[in-house]
């Protein structure tokens, strides 16, 4: 083993450079493939290079790899874009337990000892309480956008006093266990308190802020890594546990700027309660003007600019290579087009770059709400694709609105929005908009995907 001793050092230091690259490539669309294959070489010769340090019986980790892979393989080919949210709340919740269990590994290991070390005492605490928050709140996460948990903030003061409770009493225990002595009870107790805090933690977010809760819950699984990486005293994994958490939390202030609001504000407001049926109540008066996709077809054939704003729905109908298939036809007929991201749209963070780069949108077309909005007033058509709160003037008008001051696609200013949306029901903020019911603006109803093909076909026939 002597000869790997000054090898593997340098092979840890090229994955955790591998490692920065790949994050670094990963902030633009046009480079981020790249940038994933980096991180997974990085990766792959960090595991390597553990097997070849550690000298382990192969068997059982083959077993796990050939399993592991084969689960990983059959979802990456079947699980569908609606759903990759999901996905990335169980990756989430799975890093989590893994490195939540290495810690409980090593408390078993270690627990005939009087007392714990302190350093590997609070890696071991630090590891069981993040891994196991991040477990179960990622899989209440999993359940609030499969729809098996409502989607409902779920919020009152019990909830708020039992999480803050339980936070402090699994402090205490880990404090006790790393000072005083080992007890496994208090330990199994201190597993049931975190588990039960994740819980807590997620359910009083609604659905309009699970973008914020997955890139939060990713930066928790990223530090249970490092908590282990300290635990098995291994630098690649404390290295990229540490680049996970941190880009993480970076990704959850961008997300959270994107909708004017603190963090403190997303996990505690319960946002998205009520308002709903006041509001469309003493807006009942309003008419909503609809359009077919021959009229659709005519106003975006002889336009000169034209944006399209991705939503939700777009994902729901599965309607990206419709959309792309519009964007073509228009572009060949001379119309320039881009496609308008918000940081926010969809139900995890970049879902809307996933689902258009899944269709093959030129990355050029691609731009943010602060490169359009400057001159929306020259915008001929805005087509607004199952997007609802990101477009909402509210956000902009009224400082009073549960979104008041979210930065928005200020779609309502081009001079004709056509909002594709399967009726004129409320977003995730809980709160109608005003934009269905301008004059400038028409909605066609109906299925996203439906609706882009019936009007390609029209455009065809110009």
């Amino acid at each position: 083993m002597s000869g790997f001793s000054t090898i593997i050092p340098l092979a840890y230091l090229a994955s955790a450079v591998l490692f920065i690259l790949g994050i670094k490539r990963l902030s633009h669309p046009a480079t981020a493939a790249g940038g994933n294959r980096l991180a997974a070489v990085g990766m792959l010769l960090a595991v390597v290079a553990t097997l070849l340090e550690s000298g382990l019986e192969y068997t059982w980790i083959l077993a796990g790899l050939a399993i592991g892979g084969l689960i990983g393989g059959v979802m990456a080919r079947t699980v569908k874009m609606t759903a990759m949210p999901e996905m990335v709340a169980v990756f989430n919740g799975f890093g989590g337990a893994a490195s939540g269990l290495v810690a409980v590994g090593e408390y078993l290991r270690v627990s005939g000892a009087e007392t714990l070390a302190i350093d590997s005492g609070v890696s071991i605490m630090a590891g069981t309480l993040i891994g196991a928050v991040t477990f179960s709140g990622s899989m209440i996460a999993f359940g609030k956008l499969q729809g098996f948990v409502t989607g409902n903030a779920i919020s009152n003061p019990l909830v708020k006093f039992s999480a803050g409770f339980l936070l402090a009493f699994a402090l205490v225990l880990a404090v006790y266990l790393i000072g005083f002595e080992s007890n496994l009870l208090f330990y199994w107790g201190l597993i049931a308190a975190a588990l039960i805090l994740g819980v807590l933690f997620v359910i009083p977010i609604g659905g309009a802020d699970m973008p914020v809760v997955v890139a939060l819950l990713n930066s928790y699984s990223g530090l249970a890594a490092a908590s282990a990486g300290f635990v098995l005293e291994n630098n690649a994994l404390i290295i990229s546990g540490a680049l996970v958490g941190a880009s993480g939390l970076i990704l959850t202030g961008i997300m959270c700027r994107a909708m004017n609001r603190s963090l403190a504000n997303v996990l505690f407001s319960a946002f998205g309660t009520g308002a709903a049926t006041a509001v469309r109540a003493a807006d009942g008066d309003r008419v909503a003007t609809p359009i077919d996709a021959e009229d659709s077809a005519m106003v975006l054939g002889y336009a000169s600019q034209v944006i399209f704003v991705p939503g939700y729905g777009l994902a729901v109908a599965q309607a990206q290579h419709r959309v792309r298939e519009l964007a073509d036809l228009l572009t060949e007929r001379g119309v320039s087009v881009r496609y308008c991201v918000h940081p926010v749209a969809g139900r995890m963070p970049g879902h809307m770059n996933v689902l258009l780069a899944e269709a093959n949108v030129p990355y050029e077309q691609l731009c943010e709400p602060e490169d359009v909005n400057p001159d929306m007033e020259n915008i001929d058509v805005a087509v607004v694709v199952g997007a609802n709160d990101v477009v909402n003037p509210l956000a902009r008008d009224d400082p009073s609105s549960p979104i008041g001051g979210m930065p928005i696609i200020e779609t309502d200013r081009a001079k004709t929005c056509i909002v594709i949306k399967r009726s004129l029901s409320v977003g995730y903020a809980g709160i109608d908009n005003p934009l269905f019911y301008l004059r400038n603006n028409r909605m066609f109803f109906g299925d996203a995907s439906d609706a882009l093909a019936r009007i390609t076909e029209e455009v065809k026939q110009l």
